[in-house]
């Protein structure tokens, strides 16, 4: 059965960090890309980071460039999303998905979806 599965997330001030994980099962990186998104207390979800190709390019939001990376470990079939000079906005519950590369990023093909895990940044 193919899974997405987040961890990572917490309570953190103002200005601190966090490494959120996406581990994947039943499937390869081969096969399908993995984007981030959040969605926070009465917004529409939003697109926060991705793999634009599959060469390793990256796509992120306009509100987290220069602070979040997203990067992966093919040996471990994990997607991480580091989270750097983290801002109370950014409190939101995070999910990663899974989407056929064919498709651009964050599209609304996204095909498998982890359950999130909030995060909660205090000013």
């Amino acid at each position: 059965e193919v899974q997405l599965a987040e961890s990572g997330g917490g309570f953190v001030q103002a200005g601190g960090s966090l490494r959120l994980s996406c581990v994947a099962s039943e499937f390869t990186f081969d096969d399908y890309a993995i984007d981030w998104f959040r969605q926070a207390p009465g917004k529409e979800r939003e697109g926060v980071a991705c793999f634009s190709t599959s060469l390793g390019g990256t796509t992120y939001g306009d509100s987290v460039k220069g602070r979040f990376t997203i990067s992966s470990d093919n040996a471990k079939n994990t997607v991480y999303l580091q989270m750097s000079s983290l801002k109370p906005e950014d409190t939101a519950v995070y999910y990663c998905a899974a989407r056929e590369w064919v498709y651009s990023c964050w599209t609304d093909s996204m095909i498998y979806w982890g359950k999130g895990t909030p995060v909660t940044v205090s000013s």
